[in-house]
C-alpha cells in the first residue's frame, strides 16, 4: 500500500511538470526581445533619430537578419553544454541588452541594442526552452508544449501594457533599466537553480515511466507503433521534409512580425484608432492563449505536417480580412483569427523537430530552425516600410505576404515525417 502511494506521489510531482513552467516563464521573459515589446519603444527611437522611420525599420531588421544567421550557435551550445548553463548565459546577456538600449545615442548603439535583444531575447529566450520541454516527454510532449506556449501569450499581453506604463511614468530610458533588472533578479536564480536538463540526470526517465520507452507513442503519423529515430543535423539535411519545413517555419515569423511592426499605422491607413490596434493585440493574445491547449491534444492525434497546412490555409484568410476591414465587427474578426492561427503555430512549428528527427541532437537542428524564424523576422517589416513611402498604402505589400502562406499549404502538405531506412549514409 504504501509503495502504491509513493509512486502516485511520485506521478503527481513528476519533474517535468516544473521543467513546462520553468520553461513557460523563460518564453514569458524573452518578452523584452519580441517585436510586441520593442514596438512600444520604436516611436522614441524615431524620435530621437529625426523621424528617420526607414531607418529605425532598416536597423532592426539588419540587426534581427543577424541574430538569426548566429543563432545555430546557441543551438550547438545547448547540444554541448545543456540548457542550464546557456539558460544562465542568456538571462544575463538579455539583461545587459535592456539596459545597452537605455543608453542608445547613434545608429551603432542602435543596432548592437537591437542585435542584442534579438539574439539573446526573440532567439535564445524561446529556443532553449523548445529544446528543454521534449527532452522531458514522449506520450504527452503535444500538451506539455502546450503549457510552455501559455508563456508566450501571457507574455505577448503582458510586455506592451507593461511598456506603456513604465514609459510614462519613468522615461523610455528608465523603462529599458527596470525590464533588465526584472529579467536578471527573477529569471537569473530560476535558471540556475531549477533548471535540469535531461530526466536521467534526476534519476526519472521521459513522461515519469519506469524505463525509457522503444517505441514513440506520440501520434507522428496517427499510429502508436512509429520507433523514435534520432538524426543528426548531417543527416536531417538530406531529407526534403526538413528543408520544407525550414521554409513553412519562417513564413509565420516574417508574416507576423510585418503586421505587428506596422500594425499601428495600417489601421490608421483604414481609419481606426490606434485603440482600436492595441485592442486587436490584447485580442490575438487573448484568443491564442486557450488555444494553445487545444493544440496541444489535437497534435497527439493528427499528424503535425496536415496542421501546419491548415493553418497557413487561416493565414491567408486573416491577410485578405486586413485588406479591406473598414469596421469594429470586422476589425475583431480579423483578431479572434489571427490569434486561433497563432496558437496552432507557436505548438506545430516547435513540435515538429522532436517529432520528425528526435532528441539527440535537437539542439543543433531546432537552432537552424530558430535561425529561419529570426530571419524571416528580420525579412518583415523593411519591406512594408519601403512599400508605403512608395504607394502610401500597405495593401501592396501585404499582397505579396499572401504568397507566402499560400505556398506554405503546399510544402506543408507534402512533408509528411522522413523515414531513415529510405536514406543511404
Amino acid at each position: 500500500m504504501s509503495t502504491a502511494n509513493s509512486k502516485k506521489r511520485e506521478q503527481k510531482i513528476y519533474y517535468g511538470w516544473v521543467i513546462v513552467a520553468i520553461s513557460a516563464m523563460g518564453i514569458f521573459f524573452s518578452g523584452p526581445g519580441q517585436t510586441y515589446s520593442i514596438s512600444v519603444f520604436v516611436g522614441s527611437f524615431v524620435e530621437q533619430f529625426h523621424g528617420n522611420d526607414t531607418l529605425v525599420s532598416g536597423i532592426y531588421s539588419a540587426a534581427t537578419l543577424l541574430s538569426g544567421g548566429l543563432l545555430f550557435l546557441v543551438g550547438r551550445g545547448v547540444d554541448r553544454f545543456g540548457q542550464q548553463m546557456m539558460g544562465i548565459i542568456a538571462t544575463v546577456m538579455l539583461g545587459i541588452a535592456c539596459l545597452w538600449s537605455s543608453l542608445v545615442a547613434n545608429p551603432v548603439m542602435l543596432f548592437i541594442a537591437f542585435f542584442m535583444l534579438r539574439f539573446f531575447g526573440q532567439g535564445s529566450m524561446t529556443l532553449i526552452p523548445n529544446t528543454l520541454v521534449p527532452q522531458w516527454f514522449i506520450k504527452k510532449r503535444g500538451r506539455a508544449m502546450s503549457l510552455m506556449a501559455m508563456g508566450s501569450f501571457i507574455s505577448a499581453v503582458t510586455f506592451p501594457l507593461l511598456n506603456t506604463w513604465l514609459i510614462k511614468q519613468f522615461g523610455s530610458e528608465h523603462a529599458w533599466q527596470i525590464l533588465g533588472i526584472l529579467v536578471v533578479v527573477i529569471f537569473l536564480p530560476v535558471s540556475a537553480f531549477f533548471i535540469k536538463n535531461k530526466p536521467e540526470d534526476i534519476g526519472l526517465m521521459p513522461d515519469n515511466a519506469s524505463h525509457r520507452p522503444k517505441k514513440n507513442t506520440e501520434a507522428i503519423e496517427g499510429s502508436e507503433n512509429v520507433e523514435e529515430v534520432n538524426w543528426t543535423l548531417k543527416e536531417a539535411k538530406k531529407t526534403r521534409a526538413f528543408w520544407l519545413m525550414l521554409f513553412c517555419v519562417a513564413i509565420p515569423a516574417l508574416v507576423n512580425t510585418a503586421i505587428t511592426f506596422h500594425l499601428f499605422r495600417i489601421f490608421e491607413e483604414h481609419h481606426l484608432s490606434m485603440g482600436m490596434a492595441s485592442f486587436t493585440l490584447s485580442l490575438m493574445a487573448i484568443i491564442g492563449f486557450p488555444v494553445t491547449m487545444i493544440a496541444g491534444f489535437i497534435l497527439e492525434k493528427v499528424p503535425v505536417h496536415k496542421v501546419i497546412g491548415l493553418s497557413f490555409i487561416g493565414t491567408l484568410i486573416f491577410l485578405i480580412l486586413l485588406l479591406f476591414m473598414d469596421s469594429v465587427f470586422e476589425t475583431v474578426i480579423f483578431g479572434v483569427l489571427w490569434g486561433l492561427m497563432n496558437g496552432f503555430e507557436r505548438i506545430t512549428l516547435n513540435i515538429v523537430w522532436p517529432n520528425y528527427f528526435g532528441l539527440t541532437n535537437l539542439g543543433s537542428i531546432r537552432g537552424l530552425a530558430q535561425t529561419m524564424m529570426v530571419i524571416g523576422s528580420a525579412l518583415g517589416p523593411l519591406p512594408l516600410a519601403i512599400a508605403f513611402e512608395r504607394f502610401r498604402s500597405f495593401n501592396e505589400a501585404i499582397l505579396l505576404l499572401m504568397i507566402l502562406p499560400l505556398l506554405g499549404v503546399i510544402a506543408a502538405f507534402n512533408s509528411p515525417p522522413p523515414k531513415k531506412e529510405n536514406y543511404v549514409y
